[in-house]
């Protein structure tokens, strides 16, 4: 009888549990929804609404309310639901990052990307780093699961250089400018910086987590061994698979299967190995054979991507839930114009100094400065990484979230007020085109 009571009572938790989550998630999908017209309306992406959705669910927003809306809303036994949903949209997300990075268009786009790219990542990092250094007697050390200055300034640099490659497309495609040699050049070179950045923060995350040097040394050789996996029997065996000679290669079922699988696997594989799962994500994605795919049921890829799409307000939720503007204090109000300045300077300076001197106009360079400036979600996803690594307290981290909605906001607005957003405009594109383009 004690047993069926007990029974009863984990039953009636786990049904109270689950409708909390399924009250919860209506809440943020409807939120979402509602800002990403808001912010369609005044011409800024869609997601940048859902961003600020997440936030105003916060204590930032919400929790100035009386009667602690927040924990009725999102309650402490709904939250690590809630944080797994968030999780699994994201690893979808950084596949189709992955999936999108083609590395063959990188390939002839000459001396001026390389140069820009490195330069419009180098000085970012350099200043990030020095930053953090300044600013380390001000961290809240009890939040950091580390005693020296190297994670912190390196995760900082890494989070000062990023791009964000998808919000930075979504700009050029709305705006026109995807068949322009200058959006192009943008868009190549927000994806070798992005590239280089996960590649340091690959290298971050091992030196935070690893406790000696044999954890080193294992992290970095069963990292090693997930990408020679990957990139030699996994894509050769997915080629393969997916051959159209194959009597099972036929619809999209099968391959949509293999990917969903495959990708989870490796963001599975990552984690276990101690990196985030996102990074086996987005290698998993990088490494499919996508002509073939694409070839065959270019469809799956979209579905994935709609699924991401979906589950991304509650990603955007969950961080929104970790950032408390009200309670950034003096030293948290100079921490974030301080990160804002010196993000925006190293970004618009490296990019436009270094791409002016390989040649470009100066119309060119400075349009090319303001579209890198753009974090947008990447850089969530990157702060989201060093929180869980305890490299970086909660008020930098809060200061660092508004720097990315503060960078990207920017974009759009400042490229017309500079008068270079209608001289590197092409013909308009269908609405399904752009939606492909991004």
């Amino acid at each position: 009888m004690i047993a069926l009571d007990h029974s009863l009572i984990a039953a009636g938790s786990s049904d109270a549990i689950t409708g909390d989550v399924l009250a919860g998630l209506a809440v943020i999908l409807a939120v979402a929804f509602v800002f990403a017209r808001l912010f369609k309306r005044i011409r800024q992406p869609t997601v940048m609404g859902e961003i600020i959705a997440g936030v105003a669910l916060g204590p930032s927003v919400l929790g100035l309310l009386p009667g602690h809306p927040v924990d009725v809303l999102f309650p402490a036994d709904a939250r690590p639901i809630l944080q797994a949903l968030s999780q699994l949209g994201l690893v979808l997300f950084m596949f189709g990052i992955g999936y999108e990075l083609d590395f063959a268009r990188l390939r002839g786009t000459g001396r001026r990307v390389t140069v820009v790219s490195l330069s419009a990542m180098a000085l970012p990092f350099a200043l990030g780093a020095g930053l953090a250094v300044l600013l380390f007697p001000w961290y809240d050390k009890s939040q950091l699961d580390t005693d020296g200055v190297l994670a912190p300034a390196l995760f900082l640099g890494a989070a000062m250089s990023i791009t964000a490659f998808p919000v930075l497309a979504r700009i050029i495609v709305e705006g026109g400018m995807q068949r322009s040699r200058i959006g192009a050049m943008a868009l190549a070179c927000a994806a070798v910086q992005d590239f280089l950045a996960w590649c340091v923060l690959a290298v971050i995350v091992v030196i935070a987590t690893a406790s000696g040097p044999w954890p080193l040394a294992r992290m970095v050789l069963e990292s090693a061994l997930f990408l020679v996996v990957l990139l030699c029997a996994v894509r050769p065996g997915l080629r393969w698979l997916l051959a159209p000679e194959r009597p099972w290669a036929v619809g999209s079922s099968l391959i949509h299967t293999v990917l969903v699988t495959g990708l989870l696997v490796s963001a599975w594989s990552t984690n276990e190995i101690g990196l985030h799962a996102v990074f086996g994500a987005f290698a998993f994605g990088a490494a499919i054979p996508r002509g073939r795919i694409e070839a065959q049921a270019p469809e799956v890829a979209e579905r994935i991507e709609q699924t991401s799409l979906f589950l991304l307000p509650v990603f955007f939720t969950v961080t929104g839930l970790s950032v408390d503007l009200g309670g950034l204090g003096g030293h948290g109000v100079i921490m974030t114009v301080t990160v804002v300045l010196v993000a925006c300077a190293g970004k618009f300076a490296g990019a436009t100094a270094s791409a002016r001197l390989s040649g470009a106009s100066g119309p060119e360079a400075m349009t090319l400065g303001v579209l890198l400036n753009a974090r947008g979600l990447t850089e969530l996803v990157i702060l989201n990484v060093g929180l869980g690594l305890r490299v970086v307290d909660s008020r930098l981290f809060s200061a660092m979230v508004v720097m990315a909605l503060v960078t990207t906001f920017m974009t759009g607005p400042l490229l017309q007020r500079l008068g270079f957003h209608d001289e590197f405009r092409t013909a308009p594109v269908s609405r399904k085109n752009a939606e492909n383009e991004v």
